[in-house]
């Protein structure tokens, strides 16, 4: 399929989005038509299917995928199952980067999966990085309303000239809009999509107390329902660009709805663990996009009073013991 062909479908496709069209309507992608193997030698599996594929990380490697093409903004999305029993130290990555093309100013918009001991869930952590603002982390993460070992679900990112949105199960959990004091920070230029499942033994889990343990390997996840739904470009182009029509459909479709704002701040509220905007250990003085919310600020503080603020840990008269993940949930 040619650019200008593939750039009349993602018009007219996405215009139907902004309409109403839901997202999970998209057209899938076959493993082939939209991407290629990046590592792992036999630790990436294609199904026959061709639409689902298997990611492996053993002793030896561990393995990925990465985009044919290179999108300037579009949405992107995939249905995944994680690896179920001890994952401590084990991440796993859904992103889009050019770090290949710009190798001391990349840009990055990350999901991450980070493993566990046994008996613990999963938690997701959602950053990004604009012009290689690598020093500058716009972490947040996580824990999740179901085992995410159990069956697939979705994730996806929706990138667009003024927004960054992620959802899981169609749900948005975080929007990140461009501001003029962010600058270059956000992220501007051309990406790929990766998939990727590595050892993350130094800092996945607990800051690297728990790293991965091979006597459970090997560890496997799977992804399915592919979506590349972007604009793709040329990168050589000195200014590669959307056309006006595309960058506008996008810059719709980013628009929350009331009710989808709804549903993002019951997810904050239940299920957010960590934000750099209220980690005062890293940052004294706030980030120019944050918006400081003192609700929001007071129920991190259950987590990490030192990080947000509260009072030192030495002072503490008891632990704060964390519901269950499905207790006092409201829907979703």
């Amino acid at each position: 399929m040619g650019f200008l062909t593939r750039f009349f479908v993602f018009m007219s496709l996405l215009a139907g989005l902004v309409s109403g069209f839901a997202l999970q309507k998209l057209p899938l992608v076959q493993f082939d038509e939209g991407y290629t193997h990046l590592f792992g030698d036999q630790n990436l599996v294609v199904h026959r299917d061709g639409k689902s594929v298997r990611l492996t990380l053993d002793e030896r490697t561990g393995s990925g995928f990465v985009s044919n093409d290179i999108y300037l903004h579009g949405f992107f999305s995939s249905s995944i199952k994680l690896p179920a029993d001890y994952s401590a130290g084990v991440v796993i990555a859904f992103y889009l980067s050019n770090g290949d093309l710009y190798e001391k100013n990349h840009d990055e918009i990350d999901f991450e999966f980070l493993g566990n001991i046994r008996g613990k869930e999963w938690r997701i952590q959602t950053n990004i990085y604009g012009n290689g603002s690598t020093h500058l982390g716009r972490e947040e993460r996580y824990n999740l309303w179901f085992d995410p070992t159990e069956e697939f679900h979705q994730y996806s990112i929706l990138w667009s000239l003024s927004h960054i949105i992620f959802y899981v199960d169609n749900v948005p959990i975080r929007e990140v809009k461009r501001t003029a004091s962010m600058g270059g920070d956000f992220p501007a230029k051309p990406m790929s999509l990766y998939a990727t499942i590595w050892d993350g033994s130094k800092w996945a889990t607990d800051g690297g107390k728990y790293g991965v343990n091979y006597k459970y390997a090997p560890y496997v996840t799977h992804f399915t329902d592919l979506i590349l739904h972007g604009c793709a470009v040329d990168p050589t182009e000195k200014f590669p660009a959307c056309q006006d029509e595309a960058v506008e459909d996008l810059r719709l479709a980013s628009e929350i709805t009331v009710s989808q704002r709804n549903k993002m701040e019951i997810f904050r509220r239940k299920h957010m663990t960590y934000s750099y905007c209220y980690d005062h250990m890293r940052y004294k003085v706030v980030l120019s996009e944050c918006v400081v919310n003192p609700a929001e600020a007071k129920r991190l503080r259950v987590y990490d009073p030192v990080t947000f603020g509260g009072i030192p840990r030495g002072h503490r008269r008891g632990k704060h013991r964390s519901r269950s993940r499905l207790a006092g949930t409201e829907a979703i």
